[in-house]
């Protein structure tokens, strides 16, 4: 689990393919002394794990449902990177819930300044717009954001110079590609409404979704 604060940012020193996957080296920018072998790290948003360890640096593998997913597929060696290690039960939950695991691929398709802000506006596919709110979060290549406007296609999030600096965030163009994932929490309500599960199902309900006779049934009305 991790919050969507960035640690800082790293380095991709090398990619080997492994099979359908791969193989990345990571050289991280901060000192990693207490992070082990077998612990999780976000690159990019992607959680992964560190399977060799060695100062800065660090290797993890790939999979091929991970590359097909997010813009690691597609990453080169000398591309800067997010990074953050997963969260400590004792640390501050600064960001929100962000569970590492990518839900798409977005695209930047407007970058403009606005007094001390950036804004920036990412097209997305309406797979990952149905989980999208006005002031709900939102990890983009594993950064924590609040969404300003969203819409079926796109949505809009305006950041800070400190995020902007720290972040690779910053160092992205129009037409670049970024990872998304999406609140959690909407994923696991829809899921709920939408499918309530075999037993509910077999007890003669009309069709398993939220509505007026369950919420009454439940008590809420």
């Amino acid at each position: 689990m991790f919050t969507g604060i960035i640690e800082g940012l790293g380095t991709i020193t090398a990619i080997r393919p492994s099979g359908r996957g791969s193989r990345m080296t990571i050289t991280s920018d901060f000192d990693l002394d207490s992070t082990r072998i077998g612990d999780s790290i976000a690159v990019n948003g992607a959680c992964l794990t560190a399977v060799t360890l060695k100062g800065r640096q660090f290797t993890v593998d790939v999979s091929p449902e991970t590359l097909q997913r997010s813009v690691l597929g597609k990453i080169k060696i000398g591309e800067r990177v997010n990074l953050e290690r997963a969260l400590r039960l004792s640390d501050r939950l600064d960001g929100h819930l962000v569970s590492g695991h990518v839900d798409g691929i977005g695209v930047m398709q407007d970058k403009r300044h606005q007094d001390n802000a950036i804004l920036i506006s990412y097209r997305v596919p309406a797979s990952l717009s149905r989980y999208m709110i006005e002031k709900g979060s939102i990890a983009v290549d594993g950064t924590s954001l609040t969404i300003n406007r969203c819409d079926d296609t796109s949505f809009d999030v305006s950041i800070i110079p400190h995020t902007a600096g720290l972040t690779t965030i910053g160092q992205k163009r129009v037409g670049d590609a970024v990872n998304i994932e999406t609140d959690m929490i909407g994923k696991y309500v829809e899921r709920f409404v939408s499918n309530r599960g075999p037993a509910d199902r077999n007890s003669g309900d009309s069709d398993g979704g939220l509505d007026m006779a369950l919420l009454a049934k439940s008590g809420f009305i």
